[in-house]
């Protein structure tokens, strides 16, 4: 079992930047994929950013390329996400997630392959 912890969510102005993080306990998290989801209100979850076992293979959603950038400190079970240039639209609930069943790259995109999931961090982007 993997517990997950998110934090540094909060309430930014459109253009500020943000960084979450996620803490990760129980097991060492160097054998997992990694991966951040969001939630909007009144929408389905969708997927923001992964990053492979090793972080060598880094995905991101078309929304947020260029502006968002996901990073791993396995030394220290703990998993980042670097937001920057937020728009209103980016508000969401964010979860962190990791999974020991992604193998291809389509499966990094997909929330049903990750097991484990952090209860969320609310950003909030006013315009």
């Amino acid at each position: 079992q993997v517990q997950m912890v998110e934090s540094g969510g909060g309430l930014v102005q459109a253009g500020d930047s943000l960084r979450l993080s996620c803490a990760a306990s129980g097991r060492t998290v160097s054998r997992y994929v990694m991966g951040w989801f969001r939630r909007a209100p009144s929408k389905e979850r969708e997927f923001v950013a992964a990053i492979g076992r090793s972080g060598d293979y880094t995905y991101y959603a078309d929304s947020v390329k260029g502006r968002f950038a996901i990073s791993r400190d396995d030394a220290k079970n703990t998993l980042h996400l670097q937001m920057n240039s937020l728009r209103p639209e980016d508000t969401a609930v964010y979860y962190c997630a990791a999974s020991d069943r992604v193998y291809y790259r389509t499966e990094f995109y997909t929330g049903g392959r990750y097991d484990y999931w952090g209860q969320g961090t609310q950003v909030t982007v006013s315009s």
